[in-house]
């Protein structure tokens, strides 16, 4: 039957030497500062992802070339290949080419 222990050879291991005992505590000191570097690390990165998810994303600013109608205030904005699209406060959905020229207007339902 064999039998064995985790201990099992470590009262024949002889004393660390000098030089032995500082390359331990060489290594304990890299651990701990690697380990506090990482921390900070992480921590760092839930600040800043905290931060940016705070506060809202900015809407994009309507082109000077593009002229709303008195009154008509915009909500929402879509740019695309050739032509933007802006959603006004009163139900509207007008549709102008980048040179700021009306290509269309819908009147838009509530559901």
């Amino acid at each position: 039957m064999v039998t064995s222990r985790m201990d099992a050879g470590m009262e024949d291991d002889p004393p660390l030497g000098p030089a032995d005992a500082r390359t331990i505590g060489y290594l304990k000191t890299l651990v701990t500062v690697l380990t506090v570097t990482m921390i900070a690390g992480v921590l760092t990165i839930i600040v800043l992802l905290v931060i940016r998810l705070q506060s809202p994303a900015p809407l994009p600013a309507l082109p000077d070339t593009i002229t709303l109608p008195d009154g008509a205030a915009p909500v929402a904005l879509t740019f695309a290949d050739g032509w933007i699209a802006v959603t006004t406060e009163d139900g509207r959905l007008m549709v102008y080419r980048r040179d700021g020229a009306l290509l269309g207007e819908i009147a838009l339902t509530a559901p």
